[in-house]
């Protein structure tokens, strides 16, 4: 009989604390209810995203919690590196990535060279098609038509484009030049040439820098050792041709990061952009201008962490780095780009986000990045 009250004694005394320690936790975890998202046809976008991020839940409330992570941002003392991977420019987001920088929602861009190959293209007038993925590509092959998933595009507006570009550098001076400033040259030829907006003619006339890293890699590094450009170069005597200073690239994002208050990253897909630009907090310890690691982080992508590539990696791995601070405000979107990106841009657009930042850096492209705030 004393056994079994011991053991009586001693069972209760466990409930008790076990039922102390489950309130606890819940006090913990249980603090916000859920209220779900009821349509309202008066909403705008902005607003729709807001309550999003509190009404919602997986990449719904992701979607909601980056829009106010990139309008927090700009009310901060914040410089905005933008990661620009993916076929963004022939699905259709150009003016979109137009509107971020006439605004200056951003203030530095990374870029793919086919982003911004596709750009000259649209601003030239050569358009995409749309179209569709269940078709014949081997037909399309003898159309001289190239598919990019459901949008097409002709060869012969491609070459046009080359000719352009080539003409354009066959006119640069025989030295390096880094991307900054041949993306720079190349949209201010664009905007005597063309009325139409693009992401180059755009980010010149806003005095927004445009890096290219892996230049090489696209139908501009293509053109630039073709026949068509090394026949315009041997025509001019005691002419090489330029050649592009990457380094000086990593050295500009290294010391506009390191003078910068804080910075923060936006990518769009991830790609080399997203490392380059990640990469820039390294650069700038290793310059030994010492930073303490980007304080926004935001990311669309449909690219999963488990297969151990750049583009799907967390935020959190790139804290083990040092590349992201670690009290830094951080969101991925596990989503097409291509639903994300205009519902983003339309809100920071209705709530006149870029109007509001209190600063913002200033530049001069040339030989080096020049910037002030």
């Amino acid at each position: 009989m004393v056994q079994v009250a011991r053991k009586t004694k001693l069972f209760a005394n466990h409930s008790k604390t076990q039922a102390n320690c489950i309130t606890e936790i819940q006090k913990k975890y249980l603090v916000y209810k859920l209220k779900p998202f009821e349509p309202d046809n008066g909403s705008s976008v902005a607003s729709v995203l807001e309550r999003m991020s509190t009404q919602v839940s997986f990449q719904g409330r992701n979607l909601g919690l980056a829009f106010n992570a990139w309008r927090q941002a700009l009310s901060e003392k914040t410089i905005l590196s933008f990661g620009l991977a993916g076929a963004m420019v022939p699905a259709g987001m150009r003016k979109t990535i137009v509107c971020l920088i006439k605004n200056r929602l951003i203030d530095v861009i990374v870029s793919t060279g086919a982003n911004l190959f596709h750009d000259t293209c649209e601003t030239l007038g050569l358009p995409h098609y749309l179209g569709t993925p269940l078709v014949n590509d081997v037909e399309l092959c003898r159309g001289k038509i190239n598919r990019i998933y459901d949008v097409y595009t002709r060869d012969t507006d491609l070459n046009r484009a080359d000719e352009y570009i080539a003409k354009f550098a066959a006119e640069l001076e025989n030295r390096p030049y880094p991307t900054a400033e041949f993306f720079y040259r190349l949209g201010e030829k664009l905007s005597k040439t063309t009325s139409e907006e693009g992401i180059l003619t755009a980010a010149s006339q806003s005095g927004v820098p445009v890096y290219c890293p892996s230049v090489a890699d696209s139908s501009i590094g293509i053109t630039l050792v073709s026949k068509f450009y090394t026949d315009l170069i041997y025509k001019q005597d005691g002419k090489s041709g330029f050649i592009f200073d990457v380094l000086s690239d990593v050295s500009d994002l290294g010391r506009l990061v390191a003078a910068a208050p804080q910075s923060g990253i936006i990518f769009v897909s991830g790609g080399v952009p997203k490392n380059f630009i990640q990469q820039s907090e390294i650069t700038a310890e290793l310059m030994g201008l010492g930073k303490p690691g980007h304080k926004y982080a935001i990311q669309f992508t449909s690219d999963a962490p488990h297969w151990g590539g750049l583009s799907g990696c967390t935020f959190e791995e790139g804290q083990s780095w040092g590349k992201i601070a670690s009290d830094c405000k951080k969101v991925i979107v596990f989503c097409d780009a291509t639903i994300a990106l205009p519902l983003m841009v339309t809100g920071l657009a209705e709530v006149k986000a870029g109007a509001k930042r209190p600063w913002k850096p200033q530049f001069k492209i040339g030989r080096e990045v020049q910037f002030t705030f």
